[in-house]
């Protein structure tokens, strides 16, 4: 196609109303074909400027390559099939010279006969808060990890009792799976029917949430066996707020090679 021919096909540029110029969002408006008819002054600032025109060019071009083919084919079968779009995440291109993150909002644009004519899409830049959610999802498997690495069971509740998770070897130690045992209260999921401890202190999941607590307890398992469990108790504190946000309760069995709270090895307790 000649340069020609190729400006001739382009549809005109249309102008938006003032409040859409002058929106502070990222604002789009695309033919059938996904070629940018508008674009308001927020889109048009962070275009990078050697990227050319917008107005005119096929807007998936703005897109990570890895997103541009499955990105255009779902703007196809949106055009074919007139269904409402969902939001989506795209990583695109802008001035900073960086891919970001945005979250896009669109709607199908329609004629008389409501037969698709092209959509109208609203970004949300939210790289910050993508990334916060990915380095939340790291440490979590991260920490995920080194509790499934451990001999002792391990078992966390939230601050009303709540039972949130347990690592593998809770549920060897005990005879439930997480799955049986998760969403239940510490009191109905772990049952214990003695607890001794050197200063004769009494415990439960409320004393829990005060001061750590630790000695002897008996506990039943799934089949109702009834055996020993050294056991902790300690407040699980927000770092951010200083708020007890829960209970975790670290347990062996008097023999087993253990872990000590606070990051003391120690061999098998008798």
């Amino acid at each position: 196609m000649t340069a020609e021919s190729r400006e001739a096909s382009l549809p005109s540029p249309r102008t938006l109303p003032e409040a859409i110029e002058e929106l502070p969002l990222p604002y789009l408006e695309l033919d059938r074909r996904g070629i940018v008819l508008a674009a308001n002054r927020a889109t048009r600032e962070l275009h990078p400027p050697g990227h050319g025109e917008l107005v005119g060019e096929l807007s998936f071009s703005m897109v990570a390559l890895d997103q541009q083919e499955p990105s255009f084919a779902e703007f196809v079968s949106l055009m074919e099939s007139g269904e409402t779009p969902p939001v989506v995440l795209r990583a695109i291109f802008d001035r900073t010279g960086y891919y970001r993150t945005y979250q896009l909002h669109r709607s199908i644009m329609r004629d008389a006969e409501g037969r698709p004519t092209g959509m109208r899409i609203i970004g949300v830049d939210v790289s910050g808060m993508q990334h916060a959610l990915e380095e939340a999802r790291r440490r979590s498997l991260w920490l995920e990890s080194v509790l499934d690495s451990m001999n002792e069971a391990v078992i966390a509740t939230d601050a009303i009792g709540i039972i949130t998770g347990l690592n593998p070897a809770a549920e060897e130690l005990l005879g439930w799976k997480a799955a049986d045992l998760v969403g239940k209260t510490v009191e109905d999921g772990i049952q214990i029917l003695g607890f001794e401890s050197g200063d004769n202190s009494f415990f439960s999941f409320v004393t829990g949430l005060i001061e750590s607590r630790k000695g002897l307890a008996t506990l039943v398992d799934r089949q109702g066996r009834e055996f020993p469990v050294r056991i902790w108790s300690s407040p699980a504190i927000d770092k951010g707020t200083g708020f007890v946000i829960g209970v975790v309760f670290t347990m062996y069995k008097p023999g087993a090679a253990h872990l000590v709270p606070g990051g003391q090895s120690a061999a098998p307790d008798r």
